[in-house]
């Protein structure tokens, strides 16, 4: 799987060794940036062209973004079953090394279930990204 990744000056430590991780697991991770640690340094530039090559990687999946926090080994699981995220999001500070790997490792080796739930409502998200019209509501009971 290839997995971009970006960070601030809070993320640039846990980036790379996510990145090891991921290269070592046989995937292809691809560093956004930044390329140094620096105080100043912001992550939208960063999380941005990593959320953007994501979304127009041929290889993708899916149109757009789903982002997703994960705090645990299940919520990195649900993301991709239920959701279908293709980006996954991690506070530096937040977890442990140990702990963002295995939300990490979690995250890429769990497939969309394809459940029709799900589908259905992935696609009303699809629709809204193509259209900008919100679904139709449900009929009352």
């Amino acid at each position: 799987m290839r997995v971009y990744l970006g960070s601030d000056h809070a993320g640039f430590v846990l980036k790379g060794r996510l990145i090891e991780w991921l290269k070592q697991a046989g995937h292809d991770p691809l560093d956004c940036g930044p390329s140094a640690e620096r105080d100043d340094d912001d992550y939208p530039p960063y999380v941005m062209r990593a959320a953007d090559a994501a979304v127009h990687d041929p290889s993708n999946k899916i149109a757009g973004v789903r982002a997703a926090i994960a705090w645990s080994e299940e919520t990195a699981q649900l993301a991709r079953l239920h959701n279908n995220a293709n980006v996954l999001s991690l506070g530096a500070r937040m977890y442990s090394v140990a702990d963002a790997v295995s939300f990490t490792r979690v995250f890429v080796e769990t497939a969309f279930s394809g459940e029709s739930r799900h589908a259905r409502r992935l696609a009303m998200i699809t629709d809204y990204e193509a259209t900008g019209e919100l679904p139709a509501l449900p009929a009352d009971p």
